[in-house]
């Protein structure tokens, strides 16, 4: 019996999906709450807290590098304050609980307890089996935290540490291209995929002025146009970076095996595709407006 080969472009549309449900608790209510509940009330302090919860109580510097597209200032004017205010360890339990709650409202009581939560669970982590720590920052810490025992709490678990392993090979291939952060957050928006720009100001730290600095870096460099469009060169060089990035997050879908990435990513659809009908994000949260 022939195993079937992965396609080349599985892992990334499993990941897409996780990562879509994992994303839906940094808008939910809950999180803000339970946040609220420590004292953290700003929402960028959450957003900050919660995500680097697991490094440990560490500094702005930290959070900026392995967050990528903030600005510095911005994180500097939460971090390391919010860990006076709140500890990772309980920051991290309020996560929990938040997307406990979150998981429950968006999905229902009946998905979460599911047999294809289960078997989704089993499988996302699974994959996780042949993730690797080295030069992965946030993977390496989310992977020492424990599994939790609910299954739609341990496929969260899983779908994070996935999210985080592709996101931290992503930003060694940022490097690469020579593309700081901004520049990056530019070039995915023009692709029609990135965060619209209003949203980027709010939540990056980023200016108008900022903003139209990094454009005019882009068209020097020959990536933009002047109607702030990817350029030929610009396109080869946002595939060549998800090509690469594909490349070194293949080995948890390979360890996983075709056929479990495609009952995976088929599961993943149908409990994000639930998700946004609940009305998980904002609706103009993407584009170019």
């Amino acid at each position: 019996m022939t195993t079937a080969a992965l396609e080349p472009r599985a892992g990334r549309r499993c990941n897409t999906l996780l990562n879509s449900l994992h994303a839906t608790h940094f808008f939910s209510p809950e999180l803000a709450e339970e946040l609220a509940a420590l004292g953290v009330t700003h929402p960028r302090a959450v957003n900050f807290a919660v995500r680097a919860a697991a490094l440990g109580p560490v500094g702005a510097g930290t959070v900026t590098a392995t967050f990528y597209n903030y600005k510095y200032e911005l994180v500097a004017r939460h971090v390391p304050a919010v860990w006076d205010i709140a500890s990772p360890k309980d920051v991290l339990a309020a996560r929990a609980r938040a997307v406990d709650a979150s998981m429950r409202r968006l999905l229902g009581a009946d998905a979460v307890v599911s047999d294809g939560m289960a078997e989704a669970a089993e499988l996302a982590l699974r994959a996780t089996e042949a993730c690797s720590r080295s030069g992965r920052p946030l993977y390496a810490a989310h992977a020492d935290l424990p599994v939790p025992r609910e299954p739609h709490l341990a496929y969260w678990y899983a779908g994070t540490l996935l999210r985080e392993h592709r996101g931290d090979g992503h930003l060694a291939v940022l490097l690469a291209a020579g593309l700081d952060g901004l520049e990056a957050v530019v070039t995915h928006t023009a692709t029609g995929k990135g965060m619209a720009p209003k949203w980027v100001f709010a939540t990056r730290g980023w200016s108008q002025d900022d903003w139209d600095a990094a454009v005019a870096r882009l068209r020097e460099r020959g990536l933009l146009d002047a109607a702030g469009e990817l350029t030929g060169a610009g396109v080869a060089l946002r595939t060549e970076i998800e090509a690469e990035t594909d490349r070194l997050d293949r080995a948890p879908y390979e360890h996983l095996g075709a056929d479990g990435v495609t009952r995976l990513t088929e599961l993943a659809a149908g409990f994000t595709r639930a998700a946004v009908a609940a009305g998980a994000f904002p609706t103009d949260l993407l584009g170019k407006g």
